[in-house]
């Protein structure tokens, strides 16, 4: 499940690089996907909203066994 989640990430890393920031894959255990933000993503107000409506709504489409994404 792990390289799934990777390939998914791959294919969303370019939107948050274009606003100056990344993500970084911290996990995934039990169906939870841990992430980190990094760069811009990292210090924003809308980095919650980044998590829940960009990144797991595009890692669920790539992964449907993923139950969620959390950023640590």
């Amino acid at each position: 499940m792990k390289e799934k989640v990777e390939k998914a990430i791959e294919k969303i890393r370019q939107y948050l690089q274009a606003d100056g920031g990344d993500i970084e894959l911290v996990e995934v255990q039990e169906g939870i996907v841990k992430v980190k933000l990094l760069g811009a993503c990292k210090g924003c107000p809308m980095a919650q909203m980044t998590i829940q409506q960009g990144v797991e709504r595009a890692i669920k489409k790539e992964v449907p066994e993923v139950k969620s994404v959390v950023a640590v």
